[in-house]
Formats: structure tokens, sequence, C-alpha cells
């Protein structure tokens, strides 16, 4: 064991009041605390606020329950919080539309929301643009519509459709299944699935789950043994039998893929590395497993089956991506290149009829590409501006659709002619009473600390002067090989009604430019996120955009971190900061649900004392100052079923900040409940949370907004 710790367990049971240390001073509960001291290597690490790991205490319920009466005591007395939420509610309502697919019935399905439903409903039609059919309603699924429809996986004969469902936000998944054509509910119900689909092959599907967990600790205890099985319909879940699994690496992930029309089950291995092993073996013959990659060093995605060649999408020889094919009956044989490395970065392939359509980022906006099987390009499927387009298409099926969306272009659903090479649109939302010809977005590059240009989008009214009082809200990420591209949000344009300017920083930690533009902003070069992130913030300044007294910060989970990092840098250069649902304990991340997954980008605290000073030295949580410096207004946001970035890291950081001298500006905590890290959230939650997060960036910048527009 490279690290030990002592615990002399004094645990508060009862939520007190801690003495202000200004009159003006908003008064905090006390939390529950310990004596708890981590040594890492030599470096002892006090975590005094350790009970509230404990998210099923009694002391923390009572705790949580003492912050959100403080929160909502405080936002319920600025003015004009229900006028900022009729606002809301009135940009949110009007109708979205997903991307149509064919399924095997011949009919094609999609999702649609009439504005203010809680989840968005799956219909299908027998021709687009004919009478649509409710095929499956996720707000009847709850009554307070938090449970999310997550996947639809139809099987290859059409006559089934399995589709997963999460609770509450979180990454637990349940399966069911239907008849397609009567959607009538079958017996078949799996539970504690987890980071998986259904890929079905003969008579039912492989999924992916884990051990049932230990009750109560199903969203805190981290999460081991994932492994995949095979289920047959009509049998219960425990004769479900086991495909794979790989007990000496208990905290791999194990995903199970399935191509259309082929005999084989291909395993992606991932939660060590940066990118994918992938092995697969021939269900007909059932023969042992061929390992294409043994590593997690590199991405390496299979696409699809054609001509007994599998076609992969990959990392490996190419940091900013290739496409390659390999023979399955050959498999020891070389990789045969189809598409090579280019200058911009290949972010996805897929079959398309009988060719391929390609997707590439240049700064961090969408270009497609048709491609034929032998990797020959053939054009390039022009996009009406910069921003985020997504395909949806099936080999042999000559239907196409894309969607196209932008910060100021609400999503739009395009039908591509594989032959002409022509775009139709099919459907664009139309969000009533926005002009958004009034609106324009442009891309700056700025300099970071150590001289690397960084790109930015900024989105405002036409026609606004750079004097300097103009309120920005900068929102980053900057990790995990994620990239920032444009995307339209309804509750933005709040913001943007009233004259703010939305930034949005393509950080290093992404995949922006790269595997190499990753690699800059992971571990022991963790410092050139934050840094860029900073950079961008004073780019904004010195161009004569705004002033620390109107910029606001935001950004979650990774972004989290990011934001509550930079906040401890440079807390003169912000007046609002929001970390939401953020990784703020860089020293014990690793020990709850798949917080080990993250030790790729960041380092553990296990790793060497040098990866541990390292984390030490920028976690949000070890670095608030307690001097009397002033910090801006902080609001901390995160949910009782998180089980991804678990809710102790906010708040043993919202416990900390509110115990600290770091001025009279308010340190808020708001914990939602039945609700997780973000995805699934129904539309009321959503219009429930900007709500209170832009009535406290307003309030706090002394800005009282239009609403009546």
């Amino acid at each position: 064991m490279r690290f030990s710790t002592k615990l002399m367990i004094m645990t508060t049971a009862s939520v007190g009041v801690l003495c202000s240390c200004s009159q003006h001073k908003l008064e905090y509960p006390q939390a529950p605390t310990d004596n708890t001291v981590d040594n890492y290597f030599g470096t002892e690490v006090s975590d005094k606020y350790r009970p509230l790991e404990n998210d099923t205490a009694e002391a923390t319920l009572a705790w949580v329950k003492a912050e959100n009466k403080v929160t909502n005591d405080y936002l319920s007395k600025i003015p004009y919080r229900d006028a900022v939420r009729k606002r809301l509610t009135a940009l949110n309502d009007y109708k979205k539309s997903g991307m149509p697919g064919k399924h095997k019935d011949g009919k094609y399905y999609f999702y649609e929301n009439d504005g203010l439903q809680n989840q968005s409903v799956l219909y299908r039609v027998d021709t687009i643009g004919g009478k649509a059919e409710l095929f499956l309603d996720p707000n009847k699924l709850s009554d307070n519509g938090t449970v999310a429809l997550t996947g639809v996986f139809p099987s290859p004969d059409g006559k089934y459709t399995a589709y997963t469902i999460s609770r509450n936000g979180s990454d637990w998944t349940e399966i069911y299944v239907m008849n397609t054509a009567t959607k009538e509910l079958l017996k078949d119900h799996i539970e504690w699935a987890k980071f998986t689909g259904a890929e079905w092959h003969g008579n039912g599907f492989y999924y992916s789950a884990y051990p049932r967990p230990e009750a109560g600790k199903e969203f805190s205890n981290a999460n081991e043994n994932h492994q995949i099985y095979y289920h047959e319909l009509g049998t219960p879940q425990s004769q479900d039998k086991l495909a794979y699994e790989d007990p000496k690496n208990p905290l791999h992930f194990h995903s199970a893929y399935v191509p259309e029309g082929a005999d084989y089950l291909f395993v992606a291995t991932g939660g060590a590395g940066i990118g994918d092993g992938l092995m697969y073996k021939n269900l007909k013959n059932n023969s042992g497993w061929n390992v294409i990659e043994p590593s997690q060093d590199y991405m390496v995605q299979p696409i699809g089956v054609a001509d007994g060649k599998v076609y992969i999408f990959t990392s490996k020889g190419a940091p900013n991506n290739r496409l390659v094919t390999i023979d399955l009956n050959k498999p020891s044989a070389p990789w045969v290149e189809i598409v090579p490395e280019q200058k911009e970065v290949l972010t996805s392939a897929q079959f398309a009829d009988d060719k391929l359509i390609l997707s590439y980022e240049k700064d961090a906006a969408t270009h497609l590409y048709v491609h034929k099987l032998d990797g020959t390009k053939e054009r390039e499927i022009a996009l009406p501006t910069f921003g985020t387009a997504s395909v949806s298409s099936d080999k042999g099926d000559k239907d196409v659709f894309y969607t196209f969306t932008s910060f100021v272009y609400p999503s739009a659903v395009y039908k591509y002619d594989m032959s002409t090479g022509e775009s139709t649109l099919v459907k664009q939302a139309e969000v009533p009473g926005v002009d958004f010809s009034q609106y324009v977005t442009e891309q700056v590059f700025y300099t970071s600390k150590d001289g690397t240009k960084v790109p930015m989008f900024l989105t405002y009214k036409k026609g606004l002067e750079k004097n300097g009082k103009n309120p920005v809200y900068l929102y980053g990420y900057g990790g995990f090989n994620i990239s920032l591209t444009p995307g339209f949000s309804a509750n933005r344009m709040l913001w943007l009604e009233n004259g703010g300017i939305y930034a949005q920083a393509s950080l290093r930690g992404g995949s922006e430019y790269g595997e190499a533009w990753h690699m800059a902003g992971t571990k022991l070069n963790k410092i050139n996120v934050f840094d860029d992130f900073i950079a961008a913030a004073e780019y904004m300044i010195n161009e004569g955009w705004t002033s620390p007294d109107y910029m606001a910060i935001e950004g979650g989970s990774n972004g989290g971190l990011l934001v509550g990092a930079t906040v401890n840098m440079r807390p003169d250069l912000f007046k609002v900061a929001i970390p939401r649902v953020g990784v703020m304990d860089m020293m014990r991340y690793h020990n709850f649900t798949i917080g080990w997954n993250w030790a790729s980008d960041y380092g553990t605290s296990a790793d060497s004392k040098e990866m541990a000073d390292y984390l030490l030295s920028y976690s949000p949580l070890h670095n608030i100052k307690n001097d009397g410096t002033p910090y801006p207004a902080i609001l901390v946001t995160t949910a009782d079923h998180d089980d991804r970035v678990v809710p102790a890291h906010s708040f043993k950081y919202a416990a900390q900040l509110q115990a600290s001298d770091t001025g009279d500006a308010p340190k808020l905590i708001r914990i939602d409940s039945n609700a997780g890290h973000g995805a699934g959230k129904p539309t009321s939650k959503i219009i429930d949370e900007y709500t209170d997060l832009y009535s406290f960036i307003f309030y706090n910048m002394g800005i009282t907004p239009q609403t009546d527009k």
C-alpha cells in the first residue's frame, strides 16, 4: 500500500450555524466533521469533511436539508426570479424534433418534444412527413418525468425492440423489451446494467452489467467487475449466460458490439487507458478470441463489417485518427489503411448505403465528407455555417439524414441524397419571439500563458459595443478528449437578449486538434487547461468586451473542476462562478463509483509522490484561500442521484468554502433531488436550474434582466 490513512472519528450529528466573520456574510450550516488525516507519500492532508462522503448518514442528510434552506431563502429574495422562470419557460416552449432513423420494420422512428414535456417522446411514421404514431412515451414511466429513455435497439428482423431507461439521472440502466408491431411489453427485464445498449444476435441480446451493489451504496461505492451477458428472450435475468469477464482487471469496462448482418461478437475494453482494447470471436463456430488491439492506448472502434472485413476507426499510428480495415479471416494480417490521417481531426465514420460518411473537426466545427468503401473521397456535404452535425445512416439503406445546429441556429433535420449530393430541409425548430438575425457568432484565437493559440466562439447581439461592461458567460470543459462544438440552447437566449456575451473556449484537454491537444491538458500538464481558461477571461477584458465585475464562469463535471481550480488561482478575475457537479477532491476521486476511470486524464494520488503533489497543488477542495482574499459569488450545484461524480465532491468543497475567509460574496450549494449528473434531466428541472443560475448571476452583477420579450 503506497499511502496510509489515519482516521479518528468525531462526527457531528447535529446541524448548527457557523459564526459569521462579518455581519454581511450569510450564516451557513455547520457540516459534520472528523479528524481524518491522509498521508500521501509523506505529505499529510487533512480531510475533516470526510463524513460528508456518507450521503445516506443522518448528519449528512440534515446538513443537505439545512444547506438547501439557506440557498432557497437566498434565491427566493431575488425580485425577478419568477420573471426569469417565466421567460425561460416561454423560450423552451417550442417543438423539438430529432433525426429520423429507419428500422427493420420499414418505419422511420424519431423523438419529438411538444415544448415543455419533461422527456422527449418516441414516434414512428411510414413515410417522412406522414402521420406519426406514438411508439413510446417515457413521460408515462414516472409521475415527475425523472425516468429517461436512454436508448432504443430494434432486433435484426424488426420483430422486437429493446429499450434502456435510467431513473433519477443515475447511470444505472434497466432494459425492457417490447413487441415492435403491437407495442406490447414482454416479461424480459434487466437490472443493474451500466454503460450498455442491447446488441441483438439470434433470439436475444448481449448487454453489460455490474454485480448487484450493496443496498444503500448504489450511488457511491466503486463499480468493479463489468461483465457481458447474453439474455435469451423469455427467460429470467438469473439465467443469462456470462459471455465475457476479466476478473484480473476488475476496473475495466467491457462493451459488446454485434455488426449488422454478421455473426461476430466484438468486445471493447476500456477504463485503464485513453483508448480501447478490442477483440472478437466468430459466433457461428464459437471459436476463441482474436485480439485486434491488446492495449487501451488508442481509440480502436469498429464501425461495421463488409465483404469479410471490419472497418476500424482508430488513433493507432495517427493522433488525428484514420480509417483502416482488417480481414476477419486473417486477424494477424497487417491493417489496411483506407483513409489516412489528415490535418483536421477525424471524429467519426459510418456506413451510408454502399459508401461511408466521415465527420471531421476543423477549429471545433464539423465538416462531413462522402467516401467510397475503398476510402476514396467523393464530395463534401455542405453545411449552413460553422456548427455541429451528426448523421443517421445504415449500410445498404439509401435513406440518410443529418442534424445541424449552431449557437443561434436551432437544431435542423436534413435529408441527404447520396446520388446527387443535395440536402433537403425536413424540419427546423422555430423558437417563437426570437429573431436570430439580430445575433452574431464569431471565432477568435487568443494566446494562453505559454504562447499556445486557443480558439473561442463569441455569440452576442449585433452592434454590441466594447464598453468594458458587457456581462460575459464564459464556459469551458478541457478534458477527456471531448470537443466543445457549437450548439443551440434556448436557455442561453435569455442571456443574449440581455446584452450578454456567451464565450465558449476550446481548451486543451479536449479533442479539437487531436490527441496532442488532448494530452497537453492531462496529468502533469493539467495546469495548461486552467491557464487557457484564465487567458480566455483576460482576453475578454483586454479586448474591452468586459471587466471582472461582469465576468461569470461556468463548467460541469470536469468543467466544475476547471471552475473550482481557476477561482482559487485567480479569484480577482471573476464576479460569479458556477461549478456544476464538479470533481473537486482530486486526492480521492478515484475511490467512488467509476472515478478510477478518469485516471488516464488525471493520474491518481496513489501513483507517485510527484503525481500526488501535483494533484494537491490544484485540487479545488484543498486550495481554497482562508486569508480574507475576496472570492466571487459561487453557486455550487450537485444532485442526490449523481453516481458519475458523487455529490460528496460538491458537499466537501461547499463546506470548506463556507468555513473559509473568502470575503462577503455568497458561497451557496444547490442540491437537486431525484436527479443525477445531467443526462435525462426533465425539462421542468432544467428550467428550475437555469432560473436559479441566471438569477444568481444577474443579482450578483447588479443587473436587472429584461424578461418581458
